[in-house]
């Protein structure tokens, strides 16, 4: 069994709850997803990709949600540029910014005036953190694509390649667990 948190959204560790190991489960308010089945999802989501028709020259992440799935997906992609964007929009359980806000470092966007660049993230809860990247790389002449886990039905920007929907908290395998601290 492994402990996560009763609450957890990618940013908000709470008391834990047993599930499971790698188990994916879901109950009246929680998706929890698994390490396999993200391998699975991330795989799937690369295909998806392919079959489009779209071959990205470079990856791109937001930060911090999009890292694993980005680096996943450009492993199944066979693709070796990757980079990433810092974005802050949730601060916690139900509690945001007025509007995304992009943070340092800065990713190098007019580096990508012309490249194809798959945008990853973990969810476009309302879609105004995907929105607001895809418009700032196209902005600089990227041809960009979105990739997401999961789309929520409120979102304004349906990613063009998602795994799941849900309303449901999801809870991630790599933010299911509170931080680490020293041990004394």
């Amino acid at each position: 069994m492994v402990l996560l948190p009763d609450d957890a959204t990618s940013d908000s560790p709470h008391e834990p709850v047993e599930v499971a190991a790698d188990s994916p489960s879901r109950d009246s308010s929680r998706e929890i997803l698994g390490w396999l089945e993200f391998g699975e999802a991330a795989r799937e989501l690369a295909q998806d990709v392919l079959a489009s028709g779209f071959r990205p020259d470079v990856v791109v992440a937001i930060a911090r949600g999009g890292l694993v799935l980005a680096g996943s997906i450009a492993y199944a992609l066979d693709t070796k540029m990757c980079g990433s964007i810092n974005v802050e929009f949730y601060t916690g359980v139900n509690s945001v910014l007025d509007k995304p806000v992009i943070l340092p470092p800065a990713l190098d966007a007019p580096a990508l005036a012309g490249k194809r660049v798959l945008l990853a993230d973990d969810v476009s809860d309302s879609g105004r953190t995907l929105e607001l990247v895809r418009d700032i790389l196209r902005g600089h002449g990227a041809d960009v694509h979105t990739v997401c886990l999961y789309a929520k039905p409120r979102t304004i920007l349906e990613p063009d390649h998602v795994w799941r929907h849900t309303a449901d908290w999801i809870t991630f395998p790599w933010s299911a667990l509170p931080p680490v601290t020293v041990s004394t």
